[in-house]
């Protein structure tokens, strides 16, 4: 029959659980983080893993001053990256655009001490494509979430370096990129 406090105890904890979990969700829809993002907190990877609308812009340091062409200059590409991350914290999957791709492979770095979630990915270009024998450098930080933001949506910022040469461009060219989640 078993101990008649445990089976009490049994029947209490999973009511108990799901008290907390009520109350978490209710204090949570007052706070304005999306439930999404506040699910996936906990869990990198869920933060990562996904498609991220891509671009990347030239680091200049004049003004657009209203010109539409000018504003147009600044983009360097615009692609989709899709990213999964394993349970060793390891990134694979693409970025596409149309016309040419790269894989990818990289690290994924928890948040600590202050320092947010990062990722470092290398992107290589695919045999017997356009893109053969190219190679980017990403290096990002999942963007800071405002505690009182309004439809936030998740972004990894930071910077890519184009390491090999190719096309008569230089190994060495560095733009800053913004990826929002999709």
């Amino acid at each position: 029959m078993g101990n008649p406090r445990s089976r009490r105890l049994g029947g209490i904890l999973p009511s108990l659980a799901h008290l907390v979990f009520a109350l978490w969700m209710f204090a949570l829809a007052f706070t304005g983080i999306p439930m999404s993002l506040a699910l996936a907190e906990d869990n990198p990877a869920a933060q990562i893993t996904g498609k991220w609308t891509y671009r990347s812009f030239h680091n200049r340091t004049e003004m657009v001053t209203g010109d539409p062409n000018t504003a147009l200059s600044l983009f360097f590409a615009e692609a989709v990256f899709s990213l999964h991350v394993g349970a060793d914290n390891k990134i694979g999957g693409t970025i596409d655009w149309p016309g040419g791709g790269l894989e990818l492979q990289g690290t994924l770095s928890n948040a600590a001490d202050g320092v947010p979630l990062t990722v470092q990915i290398v992107g290589t270009g695919r045999p017997g494509t356009q893109t053969e024998n190219w190679e980017y450098d990403y290096f990002g930080y999942l963007a800071h979430v405002w505690p009182q933001g309004e439809a936030q949506v998740p972004a990894i910022v930071g910077s890519v370096l184009r390491a090999k040469p190719h096309g008569g461009a230089p190994a060495g060219y560095v733009a800053s990129f913004v990826a929002v989640k999709q």
